[in-house]
């Protein structure tokens, strides 16, 4: 391939730089997207949508024991890994064959290949060809982090490689207490692996309303998760087949594997950004960008999670959207990042958006708290003792609804409807004005009438 001289590109395949790129060549742009890996980046090949697959397989077994209390008779099931892996990897294929023939639809092109800046308008590709450009996107998403290296760490598997192991493991180690290792916590659980959840922190979900953490860790005991927090793996021994993990309060953990899921790190390393001159952000290790995603070098600009803003792949599109209207389309547009919806594919799911009780609590005089917890009528004839949570955090002085919290099983499916009543400043009244669609449990959240607790914050005198 000869030296390459294009408008745009875009270092990246994953969801924000796809987006960037299908829309700068829409609006004319010639551009290239370099991939080094596998396109369609953290979210699809090794993220979200592999996860979510092994969600709903892991869920079934709850589903079968549900069955009996309806009148149904289901013979013992068995349930097979090396077959959900393979139908998992054939859809992956599916979809990054996909995104591949998207890019290409729009006018861009694709090269498997890592690229390296040499400078701000330049970049050499693995395969020795050059490139000029006069605007570059970098999209490199992040990585998994293991934290410090502690003996034994090479025994430790991340995300990226839980998704294709050979055998299900009967024991299960985790470490961490966020959205990926609770996630796998519960998928493991629903298979059947016995599963301990290792966190640092005084409880699981740091950052989310307190009512949430409490409540999820709850479910996850009921459902035989154990949950050990304040404390942390110091050292992982091997011994044949078996690992054994020693923690900090003094005890050991034997498992068949140990996953780390105790947060990732922006994909930086190796980009030469030295060269081109292009700043990290000193408090996160990101990429640093302005409100327009735009780097301290005026022609580079970076999306998604190697700016290390708001790791969450509908934000990566969203910023790729607004960057391409921005440079390409003449419409200067900002990325609003408040009130963002997002959900926890745990079991049951987290869905939540707005406020927590403590940071409303924090910036309005006046807060009211409505909240429900109770029995789904699923969970009334099949026996299961799992209970759905709602919440609402509402302005006491305007009734505007600052956040809302849901704890169930269609937890993400409802906390996206609610995403939009909350960015278009939907009052408590608003709420109440709209009508119940009964029997479900969404209901709840517009037929909470009385608060449940009520907080005035006294100003300083």
């Amino acid at each position: 391939m000869a030296d390459l001289d294009v408008d745009l590109f875009v270092i990246g395949g994953g969801s924000g730089g796809v987006r960037a790129a299908r829309l700068a060549a829409g609006y004319g742009a010639k551009v290239v997207v370099a991939e080094e890996y596998r396109m369609g980046g953290t979210c699809v090949i090794r993220g979200c949508v592999p996860k979510k697959l092994m969600v709903y397989a892991s869920h079934i077994h709850q589903e079968i024991a549900d069955a009996a209390g309806f009148g149904w008779t289901i013979p013992t099931a068995s349930f097979d890994w090396a077959t959900l892996i393979a139908n998992k990897d054939k859809e992956i294929a599916r979809l990054e064959a996909a995104y591949t023939f998207n890019v290409e639809k729009s006018g861009a092109s694709v090269v498997k290949t890592r690229a390296v800046f040499e400078d701000a308008h330049s970049l050499r590709l693995a395969t020795g060809e050059k490139v000029n450009t006069k605007y570059v996107l970098i999209a490199t998403g992040g990585a998994p982090n293991h934290g410090a290296a502690i003996p034994g760490i090479e025994h430790v598997i991340s995300s990226n490689e839980v998704f294709h192991l050979k055998h299900l493991p009967k024991r299960v180690v985790i470490q961490g207490g966020g959205y990926i290792a609770l996630e796998f916590a519960c998928i493991f659980a629903g298979f059947g692996s016995d599963v301990t959840l290792i966190y640092r922190g005084e409880n699981i979900l740091r950052g989310f309303d307190e009512d949430v953490r409490a409540h999820v860790r709850h479910e996850m005991e009921e459902a035989g998760i154990t949950i050990l927090t304040g404390c942390k793996v110091e050292k992982v021994d091997r011994h044949g087949d078996v690992f054994t993990s020693h923690l900090s309060n003094g005890s050991s953990v034997a498992s068949d594997q140990v996953m780390f899921a105790i947060g990732r790190h922006p994909n930086v390393k190796g980009l030469g950004l030295e060269k081109a001159g292009v700043a990290l952000n000193p408090v996160n290790g990101g990429i640093a960008v302005n409100e327009f995603s735009q780097t301290n070098v005026p022609n580079i600009y970076a999306v998604g999670d190697v700016t290390h803003r708001v790791n969450l792949t509908p934000v990566a599109i969203r910023e790729g959207h607004a960057f391409a209207d921005s440079v390409f389309g003449g419409r200067p547009t900002r990325v609003d990042h408040a009130d963002i919806p997002t959900a926890v594919f745990s079991q049951p799911q987290v869905g939540t958006v707005g406020l927590t009780e403590a940071e409303a609590r924090a910036q309005y005089t006046h807060v009211d708290i409505y909240k429900a917890n109770f029995r789904p009528i699923k969970a009334t004839i099949s026996g299961n003792t799992s209970r759905v949570l709602m919440k609402l955090i509402v302005d006491g002085v305007t009734d505007r609804i600052l956040g809302c919290h849901i704890v169930s099983s269609d937890a993400a499916e409802i906390i996206q409807v609610v995403g939009i009543a909350i960015k278009t400043k939907a009052t408590k009244a608003d709420f109440d004005a709209t009508f119940a669609v009964h029997p479900t449990s969404a209901e709840e959240l517009v037929t909470m009438r009385t608060p449940t607790s009520r907080h005035v914050r006294q100003a300083a005198e």
